[in-house]
């Protein structure tokens, strides 16, 4: 049986932690070069994938060694940091019309980079531990999917709207600072333990 406050409470919770990560910086860039319809159904199956290993893992998720995955996480921002700075455009700055990239593609590429960078994140432990708490693993993962796909398509969507006003390169570039800073804070808290 359903619990509409279960998944009011695990949309709220995933949503507002979820809103500041990754996720929204990997698809802010994502929409901003691909079509976002193809975009976003790939990032939304790597959602249910993800939602779905935290339901089932439930709690073994919060046994992983904490330093390892920040370690992981930090070298991961790393790497991306550095595929975004070194990328070429060859001069574009507009998104690439979408006949130039098939919807298989596209939504491969969401799903691959969300699928990589999100294992083990944050919320995939909270969605474990709220489906152990509230006992009710369909209610918690439709609002912690809801809550996901809410900020992929905030990131998506507002991708494409920021793009009639700022320059690719300088998206780019702050994209990549950003995921710097966050790759020193997770290599801090991998040392730090």
């Amino acid at each position: 049986m359903l619990s509409f406050t279960v998944i009011v409470v695990v949309f709220g919770v995933i949503f507002l932690a979820e809103l500041p990560d990754k996720t929204a910086l990997a698809s802010l860039m994502l929409g901003t070069r691909y079509r976002a319809s193809y975009v976003f159904a790939g990032v939304a199956a790597a959602f249910l994938v993800h939602v779905a290993l935290a339901i089932a893992a439930g709690s073994l998720l919060t046994l992983l060694p904490h330093r390892w995955v920040q370690g992981v996480v930090g070298l991961l921002f790393l790497g991306g940091a550095a595929m975004l700075l070194l990328h070429k455009d060859e001069g574009e700055e507009t998104v690439k019309p979408p006949a130039d990239q098939s919807f298989w593609k596209v939504a491969g590429a969401g799903f691959t980079l969300i699928l990589v960078a999100e294992f083990g994140d944050l919320t995939q432990i909270m969605t474990a531990n709220l489906a152990a708490r509230y006992d009710d693993p369909v209610s918690v993962g439709i609002g912690a999917v809801l809550g996901l796909w809410a900020v992929g398509a905030l990131g998506i969507f507002g991708g494409k709207m920021l793009m009639k006003r700022v320059p690719l390169s300088l998206i780019t570039k702050i994209a990549a600072g950003v995921m710097v800073v966050l790759a020193a804070f997770s290599l801090y808290e991998a040392v730090a333990g």
